[in-house]
């Protein structure tokens, strides 16, 4: 017989009972069952469970949606529909710095009260350490000296690279080019530069360096030649482009050269490398770093023309600097108007500006900045830090950390972008301001124009001497300035990075104070004096930090390599002056 089934409201397995479960076994219908207090409740239980998670998964799914919402929110604002929903004002955003200076203008000019001494700029010292001298198996292990003839085994053949860019990207590729020659065991062809269309600038190697200098030192390395033999070009028809050339990855290995450069140098006994910006890894084993100090602090000096100019523009600093103990403050201002295009960024110039800034960047770029998956934002580019400072926040920056109208100031820059406009304002904050040209005769200067690496030797070298150096944009001449200075001074960069995120929300605050503003900047000084004697923690060949930038400590043990400097010597030997000299009172340029 089939069983039967009975819908009971308030029995259990969810009000449904069986014919065949033990409460009913007859047969015949049963009367309805007295409700059972234990299983009102667990039903109750039941219940409120099923609502929990329904309202739960409920709730998910709007969780789930935020992100969404945020991301499509971010895409409407930033992205490529922000053309089609309109500009959306972000904090910081509007370049209002002339009108701050308006404001405050009175009370900027007349603060020379609380004058901050340049002598005591720096507070914080890095702790001294005994430098390890470099041991004498880094060099007869792995250059391949003999110890008892210290001459080199014969090398795996010739290396010619073609350095590329402006004048400090070029002396990374001169560094790298020495480390490579020393891992490959090959003799290095003095580098050649390549003409590019920004700089342009024809120089040779021997214009900015001097060669017999660079060979002398890397002696005993590194064996330099100032052209490959006839007896290797004879096999190419003179001709440098039948030579094998290799195009290297970016940052590439040690492994990367053994194993894919090493064979075909080795075949051939001549290779070309082109171009050679960025080439090798910063994490090499520490014979080859040693090779990059080597080159950069020993290797590498200024030719004698810009030399010797650059010992009169240096002498002309500290004469005009007697105010302040013949100290000054050196100042990287990347206003120039091809800077400003390059950064995206707009001032306040309006639509002239803006339509002058595309003509400058399609002249010098072509398409890049037109690419359809290019989205410029001046603002956010201004908020992000990635714009350059103008000569005015420069020098509210600094009258803000306490330097005052005595102080002189030496501008290391190409030609400002609109300077009659833009450098009036710093000029009436410090009237002792300085450049290059404003330091030398026309006379002096004519062998340098159109020479754009050789004006920022020039620059290169009166700033490696200031008390204090200001970066205002990032990029390569900041990045060896402010290693060349730890190098020199016990580890300390001496250098003022500011905080630009945070700078321009203060200068569009119309409602700051002058006391305010400078307290902020005392902070901001005192951060750069911080971070000015940070040494990255470097395990074995693990290095992420640049070697250029942070010097210590791979570099610390060359200071003790034979040199010929004195006391008495000149720039041209500065790169054998021990880090804890004083500079300004027993070398010059």
């Amino acid at each position: 017989m089939k069983s039967k089934i009975h819908h009971q409201p308030n029995g259990g397995n969810n009000g449904v009972v069986s014919s065949n479960d033990n409460d009913c076994r007859s047969e015949s219908p049963s009367p309805p069952l007295s409700p059972n207090r234990r299983v009102l409740r667990r039903q109750r239980r039941q219940t409120l469970l099923r609502a929990s998670s329904f309202s739960l998964r409920r709730n998910l799914r709007y969780l789930l949606l935020l992100p969404m919402i945020y991301a499509s929110g971010l895409l409407m604002c930033v992205g490529p529909f922000s053309g089609l929903v309109g500009w959306v004002y972000v904090p910081g955003s509007v370049y209002r710095s002339p009108e701050f200076y308006r404001k405050l203008k009175d009370d900027i000019l007349s603060d020379n009260s609380t004058a901050l001494e340049l002598s005591s700029v720096w507070k914080f010292k890095r702790r001294p350490k005994m430098p390890k001298p470099c041991p004498n198996s880094t060099v007869s292990s792995h250059f391949g000296l003999n110890r008892e003839s210290s001459a080199l085994a014969p090398s795996s053949g010739y290396l010619i690279v073609e350095a590329n860019g402006g004048l400090n990207q070029q002396r990374s590729a001169i560094c790298n080019a020495v480390a490579v020659a020393g891992l490959l065991n090959a003799v290095l062809v003095i580098p050649q530069f390549e003409f590019h269309a920004i700089w342009k600038d024809s120089s040779k190697f021997g214009d900015i360096y001097d060669e017999d200098h660079f060979i002398s030192r890397l002696e005993g390395y590194v064996k330099i030649v100032r052209d490959v033999p006839d007896e290797i070009m004879t096999r190419f028809s003179y001709n440098v482009s039948s030579i094998p050339t290799i195009r290297v990855q970016a940052w590439a290995t040690v492994n990367y050269y053994n194993g894919e450069v090493y064979p075909v140098l080795k075949e051939h006994g001549v290779i070309r490398i082109s171009p050679f910006a960025n080439r090798l890894a910063m994490s090499v084993p520490p014979y080859i770093q040693l090779l990059r100090c080597i080159a950069n602090y020993k290797a590498l000096k200024f030719s004698s023309p810009i030399s010797t100019l650059a010992e009169k523009l240096v002498d002309r600093m500290v004469e005009k600097s007697s105010a302040t103990g013949g100290k000054y403050v050196s100042v990287h201002l990347r206003f120039e108007e091809d800077m400003v295009a390059f950064s995206c960024c707009l001032y306040e110039g309006g639509r002239a500006e803006k339509s002058e800034m595309d003509v400058i960047r399609q002249k010098s770029w072509k398409g890049k900045f037109k690419r359809r998956d290019r989205v410029i934002r001046p603002d956010l580019n201004r908020v992000n830090g990635k714009c350059p400072l103008t000569p005015l926040e420069v020098g509210m920056m600094l009258r803000g950390m306490g330097f005052d109208n005595n102080t002189s100031i030496y501008l290391a820059s190409g030609r400002i972008y609109q300077p009659e406009k833009h450098l009036a304002p710093l000029q009436e904050m410090f009237p002792r301001l300085y450049t290059k040209e404003s330091l030398a005769t026309p006379e002096e200067l004519a062998p340098f124009e159109g020479h754009s690496s050789r004006m920022a030797a020039l620059d290169y070298t009166v700033s490696l001497l200031s008390e204090v150096f200001v970066t205002t944009q990032g990029g390569n001449f900041p990045h060896f300035l402010m290693g060349h200075r730890r190098f020199l001074f016990g580890g300390h960069a001496k250098t003022v990075i500011p905080d630009k995120p945070k700078l321009v929300l203060l200068l569009q605050d119309m409602e700051m104070r002058w006391e305010v503003f400078k307290k902020e900047m005392k902070l901001m000084l005192g951060e750069s004096d911080r971070k000015g004697v940070m040494v990255p923690r470097v395990r074995k060949i693990n290095r992420k930090t640049s070697i250029y930038t942070y010097p210590l400590p791979e570099c610390e043990c060359i200071f003790h390599l034979s040199s010929n400097f004195s006391s008495t010597g000149n720039i041209q030997n500065l790169g054998a002056l021990h880090p804890t000299s004083n500079l300004m009172n027993s070398a010059r340029l």
